[in-house]
């Protein structure tokens, strides 16, 4: 078992350092695992790092996933087959740009229940959750033959409170589930953070991207003993939809990385692979009253790309590992190149409104309330009302989360986003008349101080100052669009429609949607698997689709939110945009 003896971590009886990658398992599709772990391995890295996604695994309070995507023994299997050792953190929160930092939205139902604290009603979902989970991990434990050789407690706690109390109990809680590794705890370098985010007997962990001779001097004066270990060391960062594409260059990740390696620590390179946001699991960030959403690529121009292709990165570090491991790398694996399929004509729409009896089961409701309250994940949700009276003026949502379409009588009003607030004029109304109020939940807070209050849908709407009672709510999660009445595509007026088409692919290999010449903001589906949101706004101009995905025949479903399509027609290409040029090397 992994062990600490002075400043040293110490494994089988000799002294080890830990040369680890982040891969998540939950953004890359099982059958390309292995070729990840095979290039982190080729690299120079003796581990793989891995958060656990706990709102996919518990989608619903009880309802437990492991297969597919969130195989995660499966996962660890065969990074120890590849001769991989691992690290696990499996929160309860995660961050990583996650949706809600990896907590399940079911929790936000729960009035009275506080998160990430003391609070029995949260700590008993947690200890569910981890019975569960670590029931399942206990045996992968490296004493007892697996390759897990630490976990952490909770995630960078230090970033969000300092209740002490709460980090025992989870700590507790894992070691009642059977959990007897080393465990630690991480936390960026600042002395608050690092204070309240750990335990005086937990192994500390630092979190940077640069400047580690300051990052390992901060964690030195909090821990005088012990392993000096980066658990994230950055090199790169993630996108926002409206905002820059991150780039970092290789010479300043190289100079910082061997910079890091220096100082005698041990280091987990995140990301190495950073995968995709598939579905809606993309996160967002809160600044103050902005709201930032991620974007579904997670390439975080990493050491290896989204799609699985070497970096300058990725070279750099092969070569300052291997001289400073004193190691011969391992051959590299191939890289499977993508290819373009061409211009896919989408022939057949449905608009969502003349839909929602396929898509949703109707809920009669007082107030409108959030998406959660109706046991409601992500996805949109539609609130109806018919209005009685002589009426005029503003539509107004309170606690709108996030982008919200307006109709009356069919008619499209208007778009309210809660970045710029205001309303909508509906102007005179008329008796009788049906009010539609289309919701759009983008990605949950993962991080900060808002991450308890990142409800989704509407909390109340009003015209003018009155508010408005009695809806029938449609929660429209879109997990299956198997029920869309499609029909040939001619009508040109605005409304919240679904294009779909078909194409072949006898020749399987990674391929980018293209939307953005035709299409504005929305989702995509192939083979009914959703790929993600795309959106005008940039930076990402392209959705990345795995070969594992492709049949001889595929049908590719689009969702446009925004505005009637130029052209309805996408094309597989073979090189991804993820900015505003070629994104490569």
């Amino acid at each position: 078992m992994l062990s600490i003896q002075g400043n040293d971590f110490v494994l089988n009886g000799e002294k080890f350092k830990i040369y680890s990658g982040a891969i998540h398992y939950f953004r890359t599709f099982p059958q390309q695992w292995a070729d990840r772990l095979r290039k982190l391995k080729a690299c120079g890295f003796n581990c793989v790092e891995t958060y656990v996604a706990w709102n996919a695994h518990e989608p619903h309070k009880g309802e437990f996933c492991f297969d597919d995507l969130l195989d995660l023994v499966q996962f660890l299997r065969l990074a120890q087959e590849i001769g991989l050792y691992a690290i696990v953190r499996p929160g309860p929160y995660i961050c990583a740009e996650w949706e809600f930092g990896g907590l399940p939205a079911w929790l936000l139902a729960e009035d009275d229940l506080r998160l990430r604290c003391n609070e029995p009603k949260y700590l008993a979902h947690v200890r569910d959750w981890y019975n569960e989970l670590l029931g399942r991990l206990a045996p992968l434990q490296i004493h007892k033959g697996g390759n897990i050789i630490a976990m952490q407690v909770e995630n960078e706690y230090g970033s969000y409170g300092n209740d002490h109390d709460y980090l025992r109990a989870v700590e507790q809680i894992m070691r009642d589930a059977g959990i007897e590794l080393l465990l630690f705890t991480s936390d960026g370098w600042d002395s608050n953070m690092l204070s309240g985010g750990t335990l005086p007997h937990l192994l500390k962990t630092a979190n940077f991207g640069s400047g580690a001779n300051h990052g390992m001097k901060a964690l030195r004066r909090l821990q005088t003993e012990g392993p000096l270990m980066c658990m994230e060391f950055w090199d790169g960062w993630f996108d926002h939809w409206g905002e820059r594409h991150h780039v970092r260059p290789a010479k300043h990740f190289a100079l910082s990385f061997q910079e890091l390696l220096n100082t005698g620590a041990s280091a987990n390179v995140y990301m190495f692979h950073g995968g995709t946001n598939f579905g809606f699991w993309a996160g967002a960030n809160q600044s103050g009253s902005h709201y930032q959403p991620t974007v579904t690529s997670y390439d975080y121009d990493a050491l290896l790309t989204e799609w699985g292709d070497y970096t300058k990165k990725y070279h750099a570090a092969r070569k300052i590992l291997a001289k400073h491991r004193g190691i011969t790398p391992e051959a590299l694996p191939p890289v499977e190149k993508p290819r373009a399929y061409g211009k896919v004509r989408l022939t057949q729409s449905a608009a969502l409104l003349e839909n929602l009896e396929s898509l949703s089961t109707p809920i009669q409701s007082v107030t409108p309330e959030y998406m959660e309250k109706f046991g409601q994940n992500t996805g949109l949700i539609l609130y109806r009302h018919i209005l009685h009276g002589d009426y005029s003026g503003w539509l107004h949502i309170d606690g709108l989360g996030d982008r919200a379409w307006v109709f009356v009588d069919g008619s499209y009003k208007g778009l309210l986003w809660r970045n710029t607030g205001g309303g909508v004029n509906l102007g005179k109304i008329p008796d009788g008349a049906q009010i539609d109020v289309l919701v759009e939940g983008l990605g949950r807070t993962n991080y900060g101080p808002d991450v308890p209050s990142a409800h989704k849908g509407a909390r109340q709407i009003r015209i003018g100052n009155q508010l408005l009672y009695d809806w029938l709510v449609f929660p429209l999660p879109l997990e299956d669009l198997g029920g869309l009445a499609f029909k040939a595509t001619a009508d040109k007026a605005f409304t919240p429609r679904f294009y779909t088409g078909s194409f072949t692919a006898t020749e399987k290999a990674d391929t980018f949607v293209r939307l953005l010449e035709n299409f504005t903001h929305g989702v995509v589906w192939v083979n009914g698997f959703n790929l993600g949101r795309y959106w005008d706004i940039g930076p990402q101009e392209t959705l990345y689709l795995p070969a594992p995905l492709l049949q001889d025949e595929n049908i590719i479903t689009v969702l446009e939110l925004e505005e009637t399509p130029k052209k309805a027609e996408i094309s597989l290409e073979a090189k991804p945009r993820l900015g505003s040029k070629w994104h490569g090397n």
